[in-house]
């Protein structure tokens, strides 16, 4: 006999399926949920449809954004001829609460993963080149983490961009082998950005 209603499992089910969350964690969260008010669950649902509806991509850099260019592109105070590359929005966010970084953001939604079938086609690589060429960038800071992917994805880019004669920097110090850029800390990020190395 199953004791969880149907729509409870549903919401279990669904939770269960976001990044982290396993069934004990979706259960707590689905029966925090359904003692709130309804108008909060309303609430929350409402925010979930309009994620969708109201965000869309950056033409310019691929950031989530309710606008385009989102508001890091349009921000005359940002130094344009600075582009920093990043795997996804998560790791723009870290960078960003350093404080330190003050040019302009590459996002390419993802590495290189053969296994997966994931290669520079399935990335915004081509559109980092064609903005590279087509706009005044002096320097492009290749932020990708410092696991295998991330450095064949960094390789990779460092060999398409020599020859537009940009000045081409890599994150140095403070960020160890195997360790993702979204999870280290706002100082160590700092420093990796001050030390870069040019290749």
């Amino acid at each position: 006999m199953n004791v969880v209603p149907p729509a409870l499992a549903r919401l279990i089910a669904d939770l269960n399926r976001l990044p982290g969350v396993g069934k004990k964690t979706a259960t707590r969260l689905a029966l925090h949920l359904l003692r709130r008010p309804a108008a909060e669950a309303q609430a929350l649902a409402r925010d979930l449809r309009d994620l969708h509806e109201t965000i869309r991509l950056c033409s310019n850099c691929f950031a989530f954004s309710e606008t385009d260019p989102c508001a890091i592109c349009a921000d005359e105070s940002r130094d344009a001829s600075l582009v920093c590359v990043v795997e996804e929005v998560a790791d723009l966010l870290a960078i960003e609460k350093t404080g330190t970084f003050k040019g302009q953001y590459h996002i390419l939604h993802g590495v290189f993963s053969p296994m997966d079938g994931i290669g520079p086609e399935e990335l915004k690589v081509q559109a980092l080149i064609d903005r590279v060429s087509r706009q005044k960038v002096s320097e492009v800071l290749i932020a990708t983490s410092s696991t295998v992917p991330g450095e064949a994805t960094a390789a990779y880019l460092i060999d398409s961009l020599r020859e537009k004669g940009v000045k081409i920097t890599r994150l140095a110090c403070g960020i160890p082998m195997g360790m993702d850029i979204k999870f280290a800390d706002e100082l160590t990020l700092s420093r990796a950005i001050e030390s870069r190395k040019r290749y």
